[in-house]
């Protein structure tokens, strides 16, 4: 091991992580495409694209140098009372990229804090308008928003890490998805039941990543939206992790032709580079906030918000969108994925196997040993990082063909052995 990893190994608190039973982690060296180099010379290919955010892969040489111009200008500056070119400009260009009119952009450092951030200002919508009741949200089984307080609190309260909080977060209405007749109805009953309460609902479009990477259709996310224009409920849209054409769309929300009126981005947003979230929200939306009242004012502020480092590095991000040919690509790999994956069909165990844009899933009866599989995958070559009963791959939207094979290669290499 390195010495910098000795001397701070010990006072590391890691995430998702027993830290008494779990080997300590790989030492990394550097990054370069869809490629870890690791300290002692191996070298992994990832197969998760760094939770998702490295969409264009490790270093793209875009974003390195707007990142590199930016820092010699102006690494951060706060944004109370200040502004800067590099926020206002990727306000701007989200505005005219997002669907709708969601065109007002409220800029944090994580999407757990989007998520917070979301739920006040649905709540406050309400409370600006002289309704005081509607503090409750409708949020489904399976969902998974964040590790905060109030992104808890919207998750799946089954969820096995944030059963534990069960006593401290507020309790929202949390039912199955509206995916068929019987589902569709329940959701109907508790509408109807709870609607005078409820600020909004919030879903994650197409895809429930970390609840278990679980899919449901256009039709679902279109039945949210009529659901909550009927009752004139907040419809949000967490695109934390599928937005930036992870699921095949540059948005998941477009393969509906839905339109929330507050959306959720980080993750891709800066390309992987920099830590970054917006919470963006429509017109309709913004103008309950302006008044003659300071109070109606949305009284939050994360100290580092649109940071400029970030923001430059979004920015390039979207230049690369527009140069790249990421949808295409995007195409190409749920082919590729699709094919890959498909002998784990066959294999004992495997629950089901399934794919949506740049997303892969092999969803097994149990894993008894996550600690070991993880390790068989380092041995295998790749960084692939299994959760719960889940192997995926969400590899970066520009890798190679050959590398995709030989992530899913790995994937059937190791769980047919």
């Amino acid at each position: 091991m390195p010495a910098w990893f000795d001397e701070g190994w010990a006072h590391i608190w890691l995430p998702y992580t027993q830290m008494r039973t779990t080997p300590p982690s790989l030492p990394v060296a550097r990054t370069e495409g869809s490629r870890i180099f690791l300290d002692d010379g191996r070298v992994l290919l990832d197969g998760i694209a760094s939770w998702w955010t490295a969409c264009h892969g490790y270093n793209h040489p875009v974003i390195r140098a707007a990142v590199s111009r930016q820092l010699e200008l102006m690494p951060h500056v706060m944004f109370g009372g200040l502004a800067h070119e590099p926020a206002l400009k990727l306000a701007a260009r989200l505005a005219a990229l997002l669907p709708g009119d969601l065109d007002h952009v409220f800029f944090s450092d994580s999407g757990s804090v989007a998520v917070e951030v979301a739920l006040k200002m649905a709540t406050q919508y309400w409370i600006n308008q002289g309704e005081h009741g509607r503090t409750k949200f409708l949020a489904f089984k399976g969902g998974y928003h964040g590790d905060t307080t109030g992104a808890m609190s919207v998750s799946d309260p089954d969820e096995g890490m944030h059963k534990l909080f069960a006593g401290l977060l507020p309790q929202h209405h949390i039912v199955d998805l509206p995916r068929d007749e019987i589902t569709a109805r329940a959701f109907e009953q508790t509408l109807e039941r709870h609607s005078g309460e409820l600020a909004g609902i919030i879903v994650e479009p197409l895809v429930q990543g970390a609840g278990g990477m679980l899919f449901h259709d256009a039709e679902a996310l279109r039945r949210l939206r009529v659901a909550a224009d009927r009752c004139g409920l907040l419809l949000i849209c967490d695109e934390i992790f599928t937005g930036f054409a992870r699921t095949g769309t540059m948005f998941a929300c477009n393969a509906a032709g839905v339109a929330p009126d507050i959306m959720l981005l980080s993750k891709a947003l800066t390309g992987g580079t920099l830590p970054l979230a917006a919470t963006v929200a429509t017109g309709k939306v913004f103008a309950t906030f302006q008044s003659e009242d300071p109070a109606h004012a949305l009284m939050h502020g994360p100290t580092f918000m649109a940071n400029p480092l970030a923001c430059a590095a979004a920015n390039a991000s979207l230049d690369i969108f527009a140069a790249e040919p990421r949808l295409p690509q995007v195409k190409a790999i749920a082919g590729m994925l699709a094919e890959g994956l498909a002998p784990c069909r066959r294999m004992a165990g495997v629950k089901d196997v399934r794919v949506r844009g740049a997303i892969g899933v092999v969803e097994l009866e149990r894993i008894n040993d996550l600690v070991g599989l993880k390790s068989r995958f380092v041995e295998a070559g790749v960084w692939v990082r299994p959760f719960g009963n889940i192997v995926y791959l969400t590899p970066a939207l520009d890798i190679a063909a050959e590398d995709v094979e030989f992530l899913t290669g790995a994937v059937c290499r190791v769980l047919n052995a």
